[in-house]
């Protein structure tokens, strides 16, 4: 199956929830991911905030051009 971000949500700090078209949902925290020249900006957490589910590449996405997988936000999901 290609997983695909169907939802996504602001929780706090750099924790963003995703719910993925296979049905798993939770939370991810990003925070260590944050680094380099496209996801060190993020770290602004006003622009980390500012984050959307792109329909056409399935997944979350910055509007300093910064996406994530959709298989690596699934495989660091914490489900509670």
């Amino acid at each position: 199956m290609i997983l695909h971000v169907t939802e996504a949500k602001y929780v706090n700090d750099y924790a963003i929830w995703a719910c993925f078209n296979d049905g798993v949902a939770g939370e991810i925290n990003l925070a260590g991911e944050l680094e380099g020249e496209v996801f060190g900006p993020l770290k602004d957490v006003s622009l980390f905030k500012s984050f959307r589910v792109d329909p056409d590449l399935q997944t979350i996405v910055w509007q300093n051009g910064a996406d994530l997988a959709p298989e690596f936000l699934h495989d660091n999901l914490q489900i509670k």
